[in-house]
């Protein structure tokens, strides 16, 4: 019992004790609280020790600082004095495109202390900086007028044929037949033409898949196949640009501009008429086609994408140049998408005897007379040689169904 009690009273005066420590040192006894008006200000606390973290107080920060002279201009220093936190100063400068300091070499990251691009004004649009100005351009500008440019000249092939139809006449077969294209000229349109409609339909989806494969196919399945295809594009490309290399030099020689040229263009070749205007193994039209829409935008078209894959030394580094490239780029190809697309109509189902031409290299003699007599009169009379490969038999034809009464 007396060890009980012993215990009892030791835990009392424990408890005690622990009740005097806890006690704050400046606490003063209920009775001797100081009395005042509701809302007084409580003493100001003792300043902290030299070199503690002091926390800014709001109420340092002066609201009207905005209306004193130079506010717009001071620096970003000046400004945390009257108004801590307010980085507005710096922001500024990074939306003119100030560039700061970076540690990155300047040869592997010549932009790293550059976070926004300068600004700049193109034609018929607002001032802004470079990075804005190229999506504007792209959104605004590219694909609307490139996909309007594609339309029209879908609707007007359309058009065409319901009210012409294919162009020439049946032309019976003819033991002698005048050799158009040679096998290496074959194969190297048809390497050109395989490469340009993968490219193409690659570049239409990665450039309008948004617009009308997503809505069909969702965004997961749109986006692994604009993924793909942005690898289908890259790695074609290569194969495009040899090709068209090889066209330019064996083609280049039979599309210099003569004065039957001229002729032809007055007329539009007969295309409005009942029968066409002689030309030479290439008319206006194809030779057109080949400066214009093959061979001047092909170059463009291949340099820009070798800068946008960073292929070409000293190129491509500097965000202007991927932006002038994809303009150069993506322009240039909606308008040789656009003329090539009439040149496919008119190798198919727009002329007769087009397609087969080109398929086996060899066109009738009275084919030759109907669309390019000028060609068939050099051939007849030797300056130009009827067979120019060394394929002494020509690919047999398909004999004409028999005429019906």
């Amino acid at each position: 019992m007396n060890q009980f009690l012993s215990t009892l009273v030791f835990a009392a005066a424990a408890l005690l004790v622990a009740l005097g420590l806890a006690q704050p040192a400046n606490a003063q006894p209920a009775g001797s609280q100081q009395s005042g008006p509701v809302g007084a200000v409580a003493p100001a606390l003792s300043e902290p020790a030299t070199g503690a973290v002091r926390g800014q107080n709001i109420f340092d920060v002066q609201p009207d600082a905005s209306t004193e002279a130079g506010y717009r201009d001071q620096t970003n220093g000046e400004r945390a004095k009257v108004q801590p936190g307010n980085n507005a100063p710096m922001w500024r400068q990074v939306a003119a495109g100030a560039t700061g300091y970076s540690s990155l070499p300047v040869s592997e990251a010549p932009e790293a202390g550059n976070l926004i691009q300068g600004f700049v004004k193109y034609p018929f649009m607002r001032e802004t900086n470079a990075g804005e100005a190229w999506r504007q351009v792209r959104n605004r500008w590219i694909l609307p007028y490139g996909a309007a440019l594609l339309g029209i000249v879908v609707l007007t092939l359309a058009l065409f044929f319901v009210a012409k139809g294919p162009l020439g006449r049946k032309h019976p077969e003819s033991e002698r037949k005048f050799e158009r294209f040679t096998p290496f000229e074959r194969a190297a349109h048809w390497s050109n033409a395989f490469a340009f409609v993968v490219l193409a339909i690659s570049g239409l989806v990665m450039a309008f898949g948004k617009f009308f494969l997503l809505p069909v196919l969702g965004l997961s399945i749109t986006g692994w196949l604009a993924y793909a295809l942005k690898y289908v594009h890259n790695f074609m490309g290569p194969l495009f640009a040899v090709s068209l290399a090889i066209i330019i030099v064996i083609f280049v020689k039979d599309n210099i501009a003569t004065l039957a040229d001229f002729r032809w263009l007055t007329r539009l070749g007969g295309l409005l008429g009942d029968e066409q205007l002689p030309s030479h193994r290439f008319n206006a039209g194809e030779k057109g086609l080949f400066w214009w829409g093959v061979t001047l935008p092909g170059v463009v078209v291949v340099g820009s994408g070798l800068v946008l894959d960073k292929l070409i030394p000293g190129l491509g580094e500097l965000r202007g140049q991927m932006q002038l490239a994809h303009m150069l780029h993506a322009s240039l190809a909606l308008w040789m998408v656009a003329l090539i697309i009439g040149h496919i109509y008119m190798g198919t189902i727009g002329m007769r005897g087009a397609y087969r031409a080109m398929k086996t290299g060899y066109v009738t003699e009275g084919w030759a007379d109907e669309h390019h007599k000028l060609w068939a009169d050099d051939i007849r009379a030797g300056r130009i040689p009827a067979q120019r490969s060394n394929d002494l038999n020509p690919a047999p034809e398909r004999p004409a169904a028999p005429l019906q009464a």
